[in-house]
């Protein structure tokens, strides 16, 4: 007798990720991290850094994460009580959603979004609500977001910098979303992952800089995406102690404990300043240089302000749509990208596709040797 199973996903496939997951399509870098670091979790393994770590992460890890918030965002934190080392960023977002979310809830989500924030909602039973942001900007239209607040609504997705477009949250939203907030039961997650790659001068507004956001608030971060670890899957939640206390609960039975020599590593990396505040000119740099390139092309470039993403429409090239064009350019041309459809749920399709330019210099180049030629 077959076995019969009813889906949690039934809408969900294989990800777009997996089906580019080459070249400029994948967000990763294709060169080697920082080599002090993988020093330091040699030295870990070798010191006999090899068991479990408590459940809440390493200690010296929480701490000196606690003191890069109050000097980056003059954010008073209790290591003790608002942080949690995870595996990962995209695990600490269900996490956290897993921890909040009742069947029946309602979470705004503004796309394009993530491709992990829909199915994590649905899955533990909740509604996303979905806004789109304001093309070509990919700004947040904060009227449609009260417009779309109900009873239900339990909590907001913010992502800055933001994936897949590269645009960022600025003074003016926070006061938005405070005004959105102000005297309701919502949570906030706030995926910055990408909180140290952003560019020209622009601030990253966390939401460790605002007690009262704080308050409903997860903030979730990936040292993969900081130290060009992607590999590493680590990360780490902060929220105040009566959500993570409820945070915890969820994780403890799930992860449990992180790698523990790169946590001991990292408690040491971290102490050093320069190595995170340098890493926004390292990759505005590269996103500087493949736009410089691209300008031999017919691709046409939008502004992208963070992350590891820039978005070119290819309206001078072809009428297809971007699923297509994608596919087409990488079958053809050699070169993938993402159609920035893949992160609607409806699809919706700007005639927009997404490149990861946090690769070598000699990636970008053999790759827009062939894009001229489209």
């Amino acid at each position: 007798m077959a076995i019969t199973l009813q889906s949690k996903l039934p809408k969900v496939g294989t990800t777009i990720f997996t089906v580019m997951a080459i070249n400029l399509g994948q967000g990763f870098p294709d060169f080697q991290m920082n080599e002090a670091l993988l020093a330091l979790v040699n030295e870990a393994m070798l010191k006999g850094h090899n068991q479990y770590v408590p459940m809440q992460g390493y200690m010296p890890l929480r701490e000196v994460i606690a003191e890069k918030a109050a000097f980056l965002y003059n954010s008073q934190l209790n290591a003790d009580t608002d942080i949690t080392i995870t595996p990962g960023g995209t695990y600490a977002i269900y996490t956290a959603l897993t921890t909040v979310l009742q069947p029946g809830d309602e979470v705004i989500v503004f796309e394009p979004a993530y491709d992990s924030y829909i199915p994590n909602v649905e899955i533990n039973g909740a509604k996303a609500v979905k806004i789109n942001l304001q093309f070509p900007e990919y700004k947040i239209d904060w009227e449609a977001v009260r417009n779309s607040i109900t009873s239900r609504t339990r909590m907001i997705m913010l992502n800055s910098p933001h994936n897949p477009t590269g645009a960022v949250l600025d003074a003016s939203d926070i006061e938005a979303l405070r005004s959105v907030v102000a005297g309701t039961n919502i949570i906030i997650l706030s995926d910055e992952v990408y909180e140290h790659l952003i560019f020209d001068g622009k601030q990253h507004y966390s939401l460790l800089r605002y007690p009262d956001l704080m308050e409903r608030s997860f903030v979730c971060f990936s040292f993969g995406k900081v130290y060009n670890c992607t590999g590493w899957k680590l990360g780490y939640c902060i929220s105040n102690p009566a959500l993570m206390k409820e945070f915890r609960k969820v994780h403890q039975f799930n992860c449990f404990s992180c790698h523990t020599p790169s946590q001991v590593a990292l408690a040491d990396f971290l102490k050093n300043k320069e190595a995170y505040l340098s890493l926004s000119g390292f990759m505005q740099q590269k996103r500087d240089y493949f736009e410089q390139l691209m300008q031999a092309t017919k691709f046409t470039p939008l502004k992208s302000y963070g992350s590891y993403f820039q978005c070119y429409q290819y309206h001078q090239i072809s009428n297809e749509g971007d699923k297509e064009f994608a596919e087409r350019i990488t079958k053809t041309y050699g070169v993938a990208c993402i159609p920035v459809s893949a992160f609607y749920e409806a699809g919706t399709d700007n005639k927009v596709v997404r490149f990861c330019f946090a690769k070598k210099k000699e990636t970008l180049e053999a790759a827009v040797e062939r894009l001229v030629k489209i």
